[in-house]
């Protein structure tokens, strides 16, 4: 068995992606989301669970570019993004669950008490959401009553309960956003997601 390096696989990894992948219509900065999250799920079923809507592509390019700080829900997703953050546009990077006040309400979850903290703080921020679906639908109510419009959102939590409502509510809002369908998602599949973005905006700039 020949010997590869880590680059050579991943983009050996990425040309039986794309030999595998069915027809489709995106673009190149679609394209490359999608093979990212296919390269870290091996899940090709993400082909169609991936969507994009109000141009999130050249919606990440210019708020990566201005140095809009990212907030995501979990620690996971913020590692998950720390080597491509340092080697590229090196925004600031906020993890929420981690900003929840002391006391939260009774039916409030941590995650979203700090999303919702976080957010109108810097109202304007790109938000990457991997595994509370209770915090993408605290944004998705926020932005509905007016109160911020944030440059871009992933939302891809993963679970049951809860989770497909609040992607369903993320699809209903013009704002810059890529949604994962379903069930699936995962803080793994944020991380790819924004990863792509990041490198792929680099890359184009």
């Amino acid at each position: 068995m020949p010997a590869y390096r880590e680059h050579d696989i991943t983009l050996a990894s990425f040309a039986q992606i794309q030999q595998e992948m069915t027809a489709h219509g995106l673009t190149p900065g679609e394209f490359a989301v999608v093979r990212r999250v296919i390269h870290t799920t091996a899940d090709f079923e993400f082909q169609s669970l991936v969507r994009f809507s109000a141009q999130p592509i050249e919606a990440a390019k210019v708020a990566l570019a201005q140095g809009v700080p990212i907030i995501t829900d979990v620690s996971m997703v913020a590692a998950g993004i720390g080597t491509v953050v340092r080697r590229t546009w090196q925004p600031g990077v906020t993890v929420a669950v981690q900003q929840a006040p002391k006391v939260i309400g009774p039916t409030q979850t941590r995650t979203a008490a700090g999303m919702l903290a976080c957010v109108r703080s810097h109202p304007s921020s790109i938000i990457v959401i991997g595994n509370a679906p209770t915090a993408l639908m605290a944004v998705c109510d926020e932005v509905s009553a007016g109160r911020i419009q944030p440059a871009l959102i992933i939302g891809a939590p993963v679970g049951f309960i809860n989770v497909v409502e609040s992607k369903q509510a993320l699809a209903q809002l013009s704002i810059p956003h890529i949604v994962v369908t379903g069930r699936k998602g995962g803080s793994a599949v944020a991380a790819a997601i924004l990863n792509a973005l990041m490198i792929w905006t680099w890359e184009q700039a």
